[in-house]
């Protein structure tokens, strides 16, 4: 796969747990600044795929480049600089223990970026949040305020690439499309390039102009969101797929 003009690429990626073969020879390449995603149920491998992506499994075999680069098994702080993960969890993802302040300085300190009392209330004002949250603790904040507060992590060190794993799914259906729309204009307003995986195809294809379906563990069709919503799918498990989503038509 020729990934000169792309920013990041997967090339026949194979990801094995024991004898068994979670991911089988996935290939796709994103270009900057654009949104791809990554489709399919529970057990598909689609997260599997974005875990290895992001450093987090060494165990694997295949291609992956960022910018031309063939990324190593364990990652550099440099990558981390460049590429950032947004969990499903965003309870999870924060330290109960830590007020936001401590979250949002934390990457800050990882990679010797001074700044925060600068830089913590500017990436609250990015992601709409009031600057009130600063000292509060996760289980005072609703779901939708620790996702935003997970998003500002990811972005305080100004990263190209955001992994989005499940972003929304934890959320209320009226909350998942305001954070959908706050990661709309946050990849508009800095250039981001999205990989972003999910259960949910009317998820997805708000926000990514190009999805792959995975079904056991190998990528079955990949299409556009127009082909999406019109209804031009050729594997039955993306018919499937879409049959169970009402909300496909254009945000």
């Amino acid at each position: 796969m020729d990934g000169r003009f792309q920013l990041i690429v997967v090339d026949n990626l194979v990801i094995r747990f024991g004898r068994v073969e979670a991911v089988s020879g996935v290939s796709f390449a994103v270009a900057r600044g654009t949104a791809w995603g990554i489709v399919g149920e529970s057990g598909s491998g689609k997260s599997t795929v974005l875990r290895a992506l992001a450093g987090l499994n060494e165990n694997w075999s295949g291609r992956m480049l960022l910018d031309g680069e063939e990324l190593p098994r364990r990652r550099t702080r440099a990558f981390f600089r460049r590429v950032q993960m947004v969990f499903q969890d965003p309870y999870g993802s924060l330290h109960p223990r830590q007020t936001i302040d401590r979250a949002l300085a934390e990457p800050l300190v990882a990679q010797g970026i001074g700044g925060a009392d600068a830089a913590i209330p500017r990436a609250l004002d990015e992601v709409a949040l009031p600057q009130a949250v600063r000292f509060r603790y996760p289980h005072q904040l609703s779901g939708g305020q620790r996702q935003r507060v997970a998003i500002a992590r990811a972005l305080i060190t100004s990263p190209e690439v955001l992994l989005l794993d499940e972003p929304t799914s934890a959320l209320d259906v009226s909350v998942q499309a305001e954070v959908l729309n706050l990661l709309s204009d946050l990849q508009r307003e800095r250039n981001l390039t999205y990989i972003m995986v999910s259960h949910n195809l009317a998820v997805v294809a708000h926000l990514c102009p190009m999805i792959a379906v995975m079904q056991g563990g190998r990528v079955v069709e990949t299409l556009s969101a127009e082909a999406l919503r019109a209804g031009r799918t050729t594997h039955p498990h993306t018919a499937e797929l879409r049959a169970l989503s009402t909300e496909l038509e254009e945000p």
